[in-house]
């Protein structure tokens, strides 16, 4: 009996606290609309079930190594690019490898750190809401970005990770604050309802996905940030 609670413990995922208030609302509407209409009824049931869905909040085993820089979203590596970041994050106007993950309504929307270090500042800057997977959404669209300061072997190097809003997305959480210092893998914000993460790292450093892959926060390694580690090759099948 032991093992089958365990089993049912692995399997149902805990959901976010910021889930709670639109499941109540879920419940109240599947109520209320099933009281006049049940095909109706059954209609929001399914869609307070997907809200649970959307929510969830799993555990991750988060790779550690010095110099990886871990996923801090679950989705699809759309963009692989060597650009200038962002001017509110104060970051060198000089190029920087650029990996964007695009999260679809399905994706977990739990963000979580990708290097460990401190958080030099946090800069929220309003915009657009045009499709997330479009490579100018990074410049057009609202957006949350982080400074985070880290180490690669003993030299001290400044990253950004930008939470930017997309068609379906209107909000975008953040539970951090500048000064804090956080290891990789914790939960730092989420985005609702679909949306994308990029990611700014040093040009030199070593992309190990591939375009199109499947990204898992925690625990899919983005990047090598020390030199000479040997680029990975990717094939579709």
């Amino acid at each position: 009996m032991t093992d089958l609670f365990e089993t049912i413990r692995r399997v149902l995922v805990p959901i976010h606290k910021e889930g709670y208030p639109f499941i109540a609302i879920g419940i109240v509407l599947t109520v209320l609309a099933g009281s006049f209409v049940q095909a109706l009824g059954w209609i929001f049931f399914l869609l307070t079930l997907w809200v649970c869905y959307f929510f969830r909040d799993p555990e991750r085993v988060v790779p550690v190594g010095d110099g990886l820089v871990i996923s801090p979203a679950d989705g699809r590596v759309n963009l692989i690019s060597t650009v200038l970041p962002p001017v509110e994050l104060d970051l060198p106007a000089e190029p920087m490898l650029r990996i964007s993950v695009f999260m679809n309504v399905f994706d977990c929307h739990v963000n979580r750190v990708p290097v460990t270090g401190r958080i030099e500042q946090i800069h929220y800057t309003p915009g657009l809401f045009l499709n997330a997977e479009l490579d100018k959404a990074s410049e057009d669209n609202e957006r949350n970005g982080l400074v985070i300061t880290t180490t690669r072997g003993g030299e001290t190097l400044r990253i950004g990770v930008v939470q930017i809003a997309g068609l379906v997305a209107r909000r975008i959480v953040d539970w951090v604050k500048a000064g804090e210092s956080l290891t990789v893998g914790d939960r730092f914000g989420l985005i609702r309802f679909g949306s994308r993460v990029d990611v700014y790292l040093p040009a030199d450093a070593r992309v190990l996905v591939g375009l199109g892959q499947k990204a898992v926060a925690g625990e899919t390694v983005l990047a090598d940030l020390r030199a000479g580690v040997p680029v990975r090759q990717f094939r579709r099948i």
